[in-house]
């Protein structure tokens, strides 16, 4: 529909907001040069409904309750190009971030409720090419700004190995699918951990590419310089499967390189891992909420590799410790500017937009921000603050830093193939009841990602692997690798899962599969 030209009292109240000085002859005067400037607009809105597509026709339902196990699932879909592939025949949630042409998305928020996208992400498309069934859309966080499971909408995600605590978020209906059994293969998305800490705490394989190396098209973004798609399955040869699938340039994404190459992932595997070189860091472990059953864990596991033919050795990186402070400033300054007032695309970058859901969601978030989770809320309280203060300083020398961060980590892997630590701190945490006050609902999810979201920011490929049960609930182990090595990082992950005689599946898998 044509743009409304702006009257004098909306041309008064742009130039008041923004501190302009005009008076009243000025506004009059400017009036027929934005009328004539806006005239571009309507030949932009023309010019692209000529060539934006229609969403196809597919049929997806609302699931029921006792169709929904671990409340996991958005929609359930059945969606298949028919073909045949590497992926023939298995089945893939995807996470509700992503989308799927005519299958309703809501990314966890309230704002996006309603929205239908009209394109398939790059990766959706590739997985059908590749002869995979797309089962549903999995549900995530709000805004998939938790690492826990409980801000989901329209409700927390539960933990296949104990339904009382958190199956990780934000890919937390993707987990849970992947570990009940319920599918083969689910896609995730990472910017602080979101594809590793539901791994982690729902035991399965989760791995996030070299940034860049996986197109993001078509998933909503939170940052920019931390967005990252990636595949979570219960096995190691379906994580190389699926990012054999993913990997390379769709011409689309600024994110990646355009002389991207990607590697033979699933063949990487044959050539095993023997002689291997890890380093085990030292700041992965001991953090003030780590619990020693995981660190345990982790060393165990570490002994396993060592036992596989692979060496180890500790290896200190300092700036790993000042990782999540740096992340804390991208992740609150960059999120508020990009998912937030950027209404999740921002600008000034090329690449693919997606025009509907940026006003879609702008105008929903506008008309009531209330409704925001609780850790978007803190977002944009703690950004706000800082940017209307020092109007980007902050951001800027974060981002400055992460060269030293990226390097610390690259002298550590000039030593070594890979390196270790626990993915996580601790093991799945009890969901938080639903009146829980937010003295609890925030830390529940964000306590965990201390580990993680340091490659988020140095952009290093990472797998977390279920290093063993503690309690009777997974422990992750994670491993990171150089960049663009992430075949290295799964011929590792392969050897500890061939090690330990593959990994353990929760009561209700067993009983599934």
């Amino acid at each position: 529909m044509p743009l409304d030209p702006p009257d004098r009292a909306a041309l008064d109240a742009a130039a008041q907001r923004r501190g302009l000085g005009l008076s009243e002859s000025d506004i009059e005067s400017f009036g027929p040069f934005v009328h004539g400037l806006l005239s571009s607009w309507n030949v932009v809105e023309e010019l692209y409904g000529e060539t934006a597509p229609s969403a196809p026709e597919r049929a997806w339902q609302r699931p029921q309750d006792a169709d929904n196990p671990y409340g996991a699932w958005y929609v359930t879909t059945d969606i298949t190009e028919g073909g045949q592939g590497p992926l023939a025949g298995r089945t893939v949630a995807v996470k509700d971030n992503t989308a799927v042409a005519g299958v309703p998305m809501m990314n966890g928020s309230p704002y996006l409720e309603g929205y239908v996208p009209l394109r398939d992400a790059a990766v959706v498309s590739r997985l059908l090419a590749a002869g995979a069934t797309i089962a549903g859309k999995a549900v995530c966080e709000d805004l998939c700004f938790s690492g826990g499971s409980h801000t989901s909408r329209p409700a927390p995600v539960r933990n296949p190995w104990d339904e009382r605590r958190s199956a990780g978020g934000s890919s937390s209906g993707s987990a849970a699918l992947v570990a009940g059994g319920v599918v083969d293969l689910a896609t995730g998305g990472d910017q602080g951990g979101s594809v590793r800490i539901p791994a982690a705490y729902s035991g399965i394989v989760g791995h996030k590419p070299t940034y860049g190396l996986v197109p993001y098209t078509g998933a909503f973004p939170i940052e920019q310089t931390i967005d990252h798609v990636g595949p979570m399955t219960r096995t190691v040869a379906d994580a190389a499967l699926m990012l054999s699938v993913m990997a390379g340039p769709d011409g689309l994404d600024p994110r990646q390189p355009r002389d991207l190459v990607p590697d033979d992932y699933v063949g990487a595997l044959d050539r095993g891992a023997e002689g291997m070189r890890i380093g085990v860091v030292t700041e992965g472990f001991g953090h003030p909420n780590s619990e020693p059953e995981v660190d345990d864990a982790v060393r165990a596991g570490v002994d396993v590799l060592r036992g596989a033919g692979l060496t180890a050795e500790e290896v200190s990186i300092p700036w790993h410790a000042h990782g999540a402070r740096i992340w804390d400033v991208i992740a609150t300054e960059g999120a508020m500017n990009q998912m937030v007032d950027g209404n999740g695309y921002g600008m000034n970058r090329d690449g693919l937009y997606d025009p509907e859901v940026i006003e879609h969601y702008g105008r929903g978030w506008r008309a009531d921000g209330s409704r925001f989770s609780e850790t978007v809320k803190l977002v944009l309280l703690a950004g706000g603050y800082t940017v209307d203060r020092h109007h980007g300083r902050y951001y800027a020398m974060a981002r400055n830093l992460v060269p030293r961060l990226r390097a610390a980590y690259d002298a550590a892997l000039a030593r070594y193939d890979v390196l270790v630590m626990p993915t996580l701190p601790l093991r799945a945490t009890a969901l938080p009841a639903p009146d829980a006050p937010r003295e609890e609902v925030i830390p529940r999810a964000l306590e965990m990602i201390a580990n993680t979201c340091v490659t988020d920011v140095t952009g290093h490929p990472a797998c977390s692997v279920p290093a063993g049960l503690a309690g009777g609930l997974p422990a992750g182990m994670m491993i990171i690798g150089r960049h663009f090595a992430d075949a290295d990082v799964l011929r590792v992950a392969q050897a500890f899962e061939q090690a330990v005689g593959g990994f353990p599946a929760p009561h209700a898998a067993t009983a599934r599969t």
